[in-house]
């Protein structure tokens, strides 16, 4: 399998390319670079890879929830690649790839649970917590978003670890959760690889959308993505 995967959820930008077990990738720390950074990306990859765009099987983005404008961003993109390529869309949340993300450093291993938070911005966090079994990243409850000191714990698990923005907010939060965190990585983001590696254990699954149907989850319910005219 070939596979495209974009995440502008956060402060980062990245691409990775996925093809068959082997994966490239690009990361940048830039809030406010999505748009000036992402299709470069796009480029190197292909030019390192020598996978030209025509042979990819499917593309993969972090749908969200996250930031509204980056959100936008790698939506218009995968949905303008895929209509060009015409092939499928995969979307990942990416509190789950963030999940994934401490899977893939060792942070997290089998029977260990993951709470990702992501600052929402207005006194609250995006929510939802991941147990690691049988090698994968599975969620335990939905994914919400509430503020800090009504964030809870949905899974039993010997070893909790946080990851994400919001757990700048660790001190607001209820003091069972924070003495249940083995440790909290509040300066990680989504990044591709992960939301590669999460679409390609989808793809048999078939999980897929064609591109007019992929669409940001922003989570909260006021918020809504508006597809091109005409399609």
């Amino acid at each position: 399998m070939k596979l495209l995967a974009l995440d502008t959820t956060a402060e980062g930008c990245s691409a990775a390319l996925w093809s068959d077990g082997q994966l490239y990738q690009r990361d940048l720390r830039s809030p406010r670079g999505h748009t000036q950074h992402l299709l470069p990306m796009v480029r190197e990859l292909v030019a390192e890879s020598g996978i030209p765009l025509a042979d990819l099987d499917a593309l993969a983005f972090g749908r969200g929830p996250g930031s509204f404008t980056g959100l936008r961003i790698a939506t218009g993109v995968v949905q303008g690649l895929a209509f060009g390529l015409d092939i499928p869309v995969i979307p990942v949340s990416s509190l789950a790839a963030l999940a994934s993300r401490a899977l893939r450093v060792g942070e997290a291993q089998e029977g260990d649970a993951v709470a990702v938070a992501f600052d929402a911005r207005m006194g609250e966090v995006y929510w939802n917590c991941y147990c690691i079994r049988e090698g994968r990243v599975t969620a335990s409850a939905e994914e919400r978003v509430c503020p800090p000191d009504q964030v809870s714990l949905t899974e039993e698990a010997p070893r909790w670890i946080g990851a994400g923005s919001g757990w700048n907010l660790l001190e607001q939060m209820p003091q069972p959760v924070r003495d249940a965190m083995l440790l909290t990585h509040a300066d990680w983001y989504p990044l591709a690889a992960d939301i590669a590696t999460l679409a390609v254990a989808d793809w048999p699954d078939g999980k897929t959308v064609a591109a007019q149907d992929a669409a940001p989850v922003y989570v909260r319910d006021e918020v809504t993505w508006k597809k091109l005219p005409g399609r």
